[in-house]
């Protein structure tokens, strides 16, 4: 259930406009049975569900982040890159403890279509990235949904459900034109966040964790990507700057239910 309805809106509210930023699988995730993960050279881990969007009363169409009061953040990955790095990543917040929310680009899960198991047996979620990662707030109604429904094409067929959440590409906010071409695909919320780690700059993982670490607030919703290894050896420093301050990293659907 929500923490409370009427600070987690007002936390979460974002205003439209575009800011920008810049082998087949072998059937649907299930419940029943275990699965080989790459990241322990095929040891058994149990399977997890693929999470469906959700709709939650009291939270706007936009979702920056969670309620204030919340001993949590949710760590929140643009999914795409170097599939052994993503990897590594998981192992890591794995090892830790942690949950994170990974919204997957769509063309990504066609090179990689076992990444999408691999990350739903770790315990995290699976979002939609859109399809080709391309300006979706710059795109004529017709080419942006066809973006949204691609990728949620990809994750059906991969897990079972269109994912838990959607997050545009190349932009922070979505345009209201966008909101409403979301929830016609299935998702009642458009995922925001309120801090940027600036990773896909490369800056090194002292200056992500830095940077994550100095705006990151109870409730926060944190923007990371896939794909680069500043990003992977920052994650270990960063868990534990949240544990020293009494929070969790946990998926985007637990910080805000």
């Amino acid at each position: 259930m929500l923490r409370a309805a009427a600070s987690a809106a007002a936390a979460g509210a974002l205003l439209s406009g575009c800011d920008p930023h810049r082998d087949e699988e072998r059937g649907p995730v299930r419940t029943a049975g275990p699965s080989p993960s790459p990241a322990d050279g095929g040891t058994h881990r149990p399977a997890h569900a693929a999470r469906p969007p959700t709709r939650v009363p009291g939270l706007p169409v936009q979702i920056e982040n969670g309620p204030r009061d919340a001993r949590a953040v949710a760590l929140t990955f643009h999914g795409r890159g170097d599939p052994k790095l993503a990897t590594a990543l998981l192992g890591e917040a794995e090892r830790a403890g942690a949950r994170l929310t990974v919204l997957v680009v769509g063309d990504w899960l066609d090179a990689q279509p076992r990444m999408a198991r691999r990350i739903l047996d770790g315990g995290h979620e699976l979002g939609n990235h859109t399809l080709h990662h391309r300006d979706i707030c710059a795109l004529p109604a017709t080419d942006a949904y066809a973006e949204i429904t691609g990728c949620a094409d990809r994750l059906r067929r991969l897990t079972g459900t269109i994912g838990s959440w959607f997050r545009p590409s190349q932009t922070r906010r979505a345009t209201d034109l966008v909101t409403q071409l979301a929830r016609k695909a299935g998702y009642p919320h458009v995922l925001s966040y309120d801090v940027d780690s600036l990773d896909a700059n490369d800056p090194g993982a002292q200056a992500v964790r830095r940077t994550v670490l100095d705006a990151v607030r109870p409730g926060s919703v944190v923007s990371l990507h896939l794909g680069h290894a500043g990003t992977v050896a920052a994650l270990p420093p960063i868990l534990d700057g949240l544990r020293r301050r009494g929070l969790r990293a946990v998926t985007t659907t637990e910080l805000v239910t």
